[in-house]
C-alpha cells in the first residue's frame, strides 16, 4: 500500500473520530447545532477520503490492458465442443494467450489454439 493511501486512511480515521465526538457533544442538555453541523461535515470528509483512498489505481510500472474481441459472423457457444474428447465448452474455457484464443478442456485437460474457419 502506498504512503499516500496510508496517510489518507489515517486522516480519515482521525476526522471520523472527531466528527462523531462533535455530533455526540452537540446533543447535550442544550443542543448546539453548530457542533452537530461541524461533526457531520467532518464525518462526510472522512468518508470521502476513504472512498478516494480505496479507489484502485495502477501501480507504477503496471499497465492495465482491456481487450475486446469482435467475432465475425454468428458464434454459437452452446455448440462449442472439444476437438479431443467432444466435451461441451463454455466461455470460461477460452483464454487469451499471447494474443491468440486458447481453449482448455476441463474434461481431458487438452489445450489448443482456437482457429476460425472461413464462412464460405
Amino acid at each position: 500500500m502506498s504512503a499516500v493511501r496510508i496517510i489518507a486512511y489515517a486522516a480519515a480515521a482521525i476526522l471520523l473520530l472527531f466528527g462523531v465526538l462533535f455530533v455526540w457533544a452537540g446533543f447535550t442538555e442544550t443542543p448546539t447545532p453548530s457542533w452537530i453541523l461541524a461533526g457531520l461535515v467532518q464525518v462526510g470528509i472522512s468518508f470521502a477520503l476513504i472512498w478516494f483512498a480505496s479507489r484502485r489505481r495502477a501501480e507504477p510500472g503496471q499497465t492495465e490492458i482491456i481487450q475486446k474481441i469482435d467475432l465475425s459472423g454468428k458464434v454459437n457457444l452452446e455448440r462449442l465442443t472439444c476437438r479431443n474428447c467432444g466435451g461441451a465448452l463454455t466461455t470460461d474455457n477460452i483464454k487469451m494467450v499471447a494474443g491468440a484464443p486458447v481453449v482448455s478442456c476441463p474434461y481431458c485437460n487438452t489445450s489448443y489454439q482456437l482457429t476460425e474457419e472461413p464462412k464460405w
